[in-house]
């Protein structure tokens, strides 16, 4: 008796495991069905097609950043990802490279279709890595949105665009800890307003150069980027201000959103935040709530604050238009019903030469609910 319960305990793990193994192929014939045909971008300033994924494997192929590869198989050898491609090259060049060396094209794809919904804006601002960052399809931290990895290597960094950013409420600490209570508890104490860095984070949305990647566009997790605000107005952010987005207005090179070390000091339209909580959700919140113009003096080397908005409720785009000394700057503000309106700013010179800003009549002020 013993024996026939043992023999059918035996049959029973066997078609477990039997089981498992039919799922586990069926899962994977399904994604091999997702990947397999697909292409893929090198995304690596260089890379190599190798003999296979073991480590003693020949070079076969080297490839750089923006050639195209066609994936044939993959596979996981000791936890890394490999793709088995065919080179575009005369001998269609056949092997194996690392996955984290490339882009699949449905990715690549989703890349492209950001950079499309801003490709009449104008850049916002200029910024770089603080540290290596994934840049996603989606504001949000999953495994399933990564597009690529960006790496920073040493002190000089690529510059890239931001192009927009938005609000993430920050996630909750652990149910067992009373450390966001206390914070709450103490804020109310002191009566102090809670600040948009306690309760949410950022995400910038990003474009990129083909110098730097292959995917024009995505998300970065605000915590790894450092906005390069100009040189010469970084430091006339006051009273817990922070500079969220710039144009020069007295140049017309192509570089109108940073300053290098080299370059001299400008004229700058500057949107510009402070750090107060100010609606009830993250959507609600503005992406700036003051304008600033800063006039250069050549002659007193100085600079001086031509026009200060006061408090006002904007979004982006911050739209620069005319040519030379007359220029124009458009920016979408909210009115008194809540509802938003572009608003144009004409900057010209006086008869003393002197910059001077004109505002629209009717520029809404702020005011809290």
């Amino acid at each position: 008796m013993m024996r026939r319960a043992y023999i059918l305990l035996a049959f029973v793990f066997l078609l477990a495991q039997t089981s498992c193994v039919w799922v586990t192929d069926a899962f994977k014939d399904f994604y091999r069905e997702i990947v397999i045909g697909e292409t893929a971008t090198v995304i690596a300033s260089r890379a190599y097609i190798r003999s296979s994924y073991a480590v003693v494997a020949a070079d076969i192929l080297e490839v750089k950043r923006g050639d195209i590869l066609d994936i044939l198989d993959e596979t996981v050898h000791e936890k890394v990802k490999w793709y088995r491609v065919r080179a575009h090259d005369e001998e269609s060049t056949e092997g194996w490279i690392e996955a984290q060396n490339v882009i699949i094209g449905s990715l690549l794809e989703k890349s492209r279709k950001l950079a499309e919904e801003d490709k009449d804006r104008e850049p916002q601002a200029k910024a770089q890595l603080r540290a290596t960052a994934k840049l996603r399809f989606s504001p949000e931290i999953s495994d399933d949105n990564v597009l690529l990895t960006l790496e920073k290597k040493g002190e000089i960094q690529t510059v890239f665009d931001i192009m927009g950013w938005k609000y993430v409420p920050k996630q909750d600490v652990s149910d067992n800890s009373n450390e966001r209570q206390e914070e709450i508890e103490t804020v109310k104490q002191d009566k102090k307003q809670e600040t948009i860095d306690e309760k949410y984070d950022i995400w910038y949305k990003v474009r990129l150069s083909p110098a730097i990647s292959p995917a024009p566009a995505g998300w970065i997790f605000g915590r790894q980027v450092e906005l390069l605000v100009p040189q010469d107005i970084m430091y006339y952010q006051f009273q817990g201000k922070r500079f969220v987005a710039w144009h020069r207005i007295d140049s017309s090179d192509s570089d109108t959103y940073t300053v290098s070390k080299t370059s001299r000091p400008g004229s700058w339209v500057v949107l510009s935040r402070s750090n107060s909580v100010k609606a009830d959700t993250a959507d609600q919140e503005p992406d700036f709530d003051e304008i600033l113009v800063f006039y250069y003096d050549k002659y007193s080397e100085e600079h001086v604050t031509v026009y200060r908005s006061g408090e006002v409720w904007g979004k982006l785009p911050l739209k620069v238009g005319g040519q030379g000394l007359n220029k124009t700057f458009t920016v979408p503000l909210r009115n008194m019903n809540g509802e938003f309106e572009e608003k144009t700013f004409t900057i010209s010179r006086n008869a003393r030469g002197h910059m001077q800003v004109i505002p629209p009549s009717d520029v809404p002020k702020f005011r809290a609910k």
